[in-house]
């Protein structure tokens, strides 16, 4: 087999260290990729594959982009989770001997992206590394767009897959032993890129971020992160700030299930941000207040006195309105600080960044006197931590124009009087143009050539046309002709080649010189990327806190007071729901909990309000711990640690589970975890198995929620039989949400009120849904049998014992229904010693050997239908 060209050769061995990314080969204009990337890029990005001759027996496969647009192409590739190494040009080629050397500049990763319409700009962009340790997952995260950093160590997978799904983590760095059976676990619940990383030493350079780091595990944990950030980014990472160790228990706790359940960042149905609670709150302002929104929703408080600072900045923010309004816009002008910051460490910035630097830092000392006239308590220490940056606003204001170019290497991007060598430079060139225009000038008048010009191109340099028409009125041997065009003959003086000479060099050196005094500003605006990273921290959190004054304001939210153990809410709203719909058609509703109550049973028909009653209590928690006022006219609320949702399941394919499976799942976590300290939201559960299989199921939780947990919990339920429960069990209250009859139509009044419910309503619900009319009166009929007089006895949950084997009794109150029928439950009653007839002792045969349990609900009726026949 021949040899590959040079060129492919140095290709190959590039490409060697970088097989899981497209190598971006930079060829002149273009960057080109070859064999299997450049079938498989024309393939992703839909652009043309060619081949050419690389030296061996077959043309190699060859695709490009231009390298003024790779950009685009690249992100590209970034959004469907590839990864880009891209190769420059690290030589001049004229001064090149043979192949002009080149090497991989930056790795271009889905968790390394620093700019494009990928990176959302409300949106953080964590990259993570999992370490597996011997009982415990060290789980670290960085957003090298801000330089954000936070550790932790993890003691179950599942709560490492919680905080892998709420930081939305699109790469994960793991050692190349990382086991398989995680990554699949992983895998399962998000789309997500490996990068393997065998370097976790901890190195001195990394304690001025992560020294403060006691145990060595976090310690080994970030450094594995830094080490591939360093390795793939090839730069300075100067901008990443002061690790963040931070454990779960510091914050109310909600598991990934509940955080879909209560659609706090997203929609379980859309996965869009329309209908969430953040899309609710946010009234942010800043691209950093809107992360940081995001962060306090995930990331509830637990410190009264933290979630009080909060409420009592926020009272103020609603007293004072034009206070607010003023921040509001003041906040409009500043630019994202963080990403900013980040630009310029990684040395993208370009000067329209400096200039959005310099327009942020001019609005801070009106924020600092905003914040200082508002009278918080703390405001002169919030004032000091607002830092206007004085020094480096008067440098971007002495040396950036106004409306810089976004390329740095074409000049007209430093101001006049800057920098005296670039102003003698720009001073010869304005010059020597401003001589080139008088000798145009006096040349025509000279000649008496009125169409005489003085032009200039790259190849001949300036020049002085005259048409062919005008030739006759030059005198002979004034020019030195340089160029002849069919319509006009081009010339040159000695003076005009001196004066030439002069300007482009002058030209050229303005432009070396203006990229090079840039660099140098940049590098310096770097020394105050930690003071810009601390301002931009105390913009976000006035910012977050305006957006919650404004919210609370707008839609009428009151201040929450504490308590230790009791719930009060008076006229709560779900908040979502409520914006969503016209307030004046939202029905509120009370919620009261405490020590006697601590458990609510609800009954009612679908539709009418239960799930939504349940979540808007869950919401209002979380409102009230991240610092926001809440939809109540009234509301005393605990301070949970946990929350835990059961609302609504679907199968989960991809794992192999059944909904019922899923339901149990989420049962399981809240049951195990809960403290007497949480909050629990069940919803139906018990519904996806058999009828004695779900009410069982659905005793047995209350009863242990009751008996072990004492959390405070929300059950709601369409097994009427339960409500017993609220007799036999000395916390659970049984609450109901209200519905009337209206000649033979529901209507639902969304009212949650004492009691149990007396009916379901199933039918009318099937009504309102529109199923065909003949199907309706079908199931009227089969209602109105099954609940004829001889079946008025009905199973109480009272049976469900402890036991393995639970035992089946009956009640003989006129408001049940029978499980058997009033002729069967006589039979159990009458004394051992009558006879029984043989069709009676058949149909006990036939109940003895029953397995309930077992049967379905349809099963069951044809069965209790057959031993009334024989009875009969």
């Amino acid at each position: 087999m021949a040899q590959y060209t040079p060129m492919i050769q140095q290709y190959l061995n590039i490409k060697a260290d970088y097989q899981d990314a497209f190598l971006f080969f930079r060829l002149g204009d273009f960057y080109e990729m070859f064999f299997e990337d450049a079938i498989k890029a024309s393939q992703e990005l839909e652009i043309t594959l060619t081949s050419r001759d690389g030296g061996g027996e077959e043309r190699i496969p060859m695709c490009g982009v231009p390298y003024h647009s790779a950009s685009s192409y690249i992100e590209q590739l970034i959004e469907k989770g590839y990864k880009v190494a891209i190769c420059e040009q690290t030589e001049d080629p004229k001064q090149a001997k043979g192949v002009v050397k080149r090497e991989v500049v930056q790795l271009i990763t889905p968790g390394t992206l620093m700019e494009g319409k990928g990176l959302g700009e409300k949106d953080n962009q964590y990259i993570a590394s999992v370490t597996v340790f011997e009982a415990l997952f060290g789980l670290a995260l960085t957003d090298i767009t801000t330089g954000e950093s936070y550790v932790t160590l993890l003691s179950t997978m599942e709560d490492c897959l919680g905080e892998l799904y709420s930081r939305q983590v699109k790469e994960i760095v793991v050692a190349d032993d990382f086991p398989e059976k995680l990554k699949k676990m992983i895998l399962e619940r998000q789309p997500v890129t490996f990068s393997i990383e065998k370097d976790a030493a901890y190195l001195e350079k990394l304690d001025s971020i992560a020294g403060h780091l006691q145990d060595q595990r976090l310690k080994i944990t970030f450094a594995r992160l830094y080490n591939y950030l360093e390795r793939t980014q090839k730069r300075t990472l100067e901008h990443l700030q002061k690790v963040e160790f931070y454990q779960l228990n510091q914050y109310l706790k909600i598991d990934m299930y509940s955080k879909r359940n209560l659609e706090l960042t997203e929609t379980i149905r859309s996965k869009g941000k329309k209908g969430s609670l953040l899309w609710l709150l946010d009234e942010t302002k800043t691209a950093m207040g809107a992360r940081l929104l995001k962060q306090w929703i995930d990331r509830p408080l637990i410190d009264k006195k933290e979630i009080e600072k909060r409420q009592n900045i926020v009272g103020m923010l609603i007293d004072r309105y034009i206070e607010r309004e003023e921040l509001r816009e003041l906040l409009k002008e500043v630019y994202d600080l963080e990403r900013l910051s980040g630009k310029i460490a990684f040395g993208n910035a370009n000067a329209r960044d400096l200039i959005q630097l310099k327009k942020s830092l001019e609005k801070i000392p009106e924020i600092r006197s905003i914040v200082a006239s508002l009278g918080i308590a703390d405001s002169e220490q919030i004032k000091k931590e607002i830092d206007p940056c004085e020094s480096l606003k008067e440098l971007l204001q002495k040396a950036i124009i106004e409306n810089p170019p976004i390329s740095v290497k074409e000049g007209n991007i430093i101001k006049d009087g800057f920098n005296e060598e670039l102003d003698r430079y720009r001073d010869a060139a304005r010059n020597g143009k401003t001589w080139i225009a008088e000798l145009e000038k006096r040349e025509r008048e000279l000649t008496g050539i009125k169409s005489l010009k003085i032009g200039y191109n790259k190849v001949f340099g300036y020049y002085i046309e005259v048409t062919k028409a005008n030739l006759h009125l030059l005198d002979e041997g004034r020019y030195e002709r340089k160029q002849t065009l069919a319509n006009a003959e081009r010339y040159v003086t000695p003076e005009l080649k001196e004066k030439e000479v002069l300007i482009l060099e002058a030209e050229e050196k303005i432009v070396d010189l203006e990229y090079e005094l840039f660099v140098q500003i940049r590098d310096e605006v770097k020394q105050y990327i930690p003071r810009l990273q601390l301002l931009a921290k105390k913009i976000a959190e006035l910012d977050c806190l305006q957006c919650f004054a404004v919210i609370s304001e707008e839609r009428h939210y009151t201040k929450p007071s504490f308590s230790d153990s009791e719930l009060y809410i008076k006229d709560g709203r779900h908040p979502v729901v409520e914006k969503v719909m016209e307030s004046d058609n939202y029905v509120p509703n009370d919620c009261w909990m405490k020590e006697g109550r601590n458990i609510l049973l609800i009954t009612g028909p679908n539709m009418s309000g239960k799930s939504t009653y349940m979540r808007q209590i869950a919401l209002t928690a979380v409102l009230a711990q991240i610092g926001c006022f809440v939809p109540a006219s009234e509301a005393v609320l605990p301070i949970f640690d946990q929350i835990f949702t059961r609302i609504g399941a679907a199968d989960d394919l991809v794992s192999g589970q059944s909904t019922f499976m899923v339901e149990m799942l989420e049962a399981k976590n809240a049951i195990v975890h809960a403290t007497n300290q949480s909050l629990i939201l069940f919803d139906e559960i018990g519904r996806g198995t058999s009828t004695y299989d779900g009410m069982a199921l659905a005793q047995a939780i209350i009863e242990y929620i009751h008996d072990h947990i004492g959390a405070k919990t929300l059950f709601s339920t369409h097994y009427h039989e339960l409500t017993v429960l609220g007799d036999e069990l000395q916390n659970v209250q049984n609450v109901h949400v209200k519905a009337i009859e209206e000649n033979g139509k529901v209507v639902f009044l969304h009212k949650v009120d004492e009691g149990a419910a007396d009916q379901s309503y199933g039918i009318h619900v099937a009504e309102l849904a529109e199923l065909p009319e003949i199907l309706i009166q079908r199931a009227k009929e089969i209602l109105s049998k099954l609940e004829g007089d001889n079946q008025k006895e009905k199973y109480t949950p009272s049976v469900i014992e402890h036991s393995v084997e639970p035992s089946i009794e009956y009640s003989a109150e006129p408001s049940q229904l029978s499980l058997f029928g009033d002729e069967i439950a006589e039979k159990k009653k009458e004394p051992a010693g009558k006879k029984l007839s043989s069709k009676e002792k058949e149909v006990l045969s036939i109940i003895s050997s029953l397995d309930l349990l077992d049967m379905t609900p349809l099963e069951a009726l044809n069965t209790l239908y057959d031993i009334q026949k024989k009875l009969k």
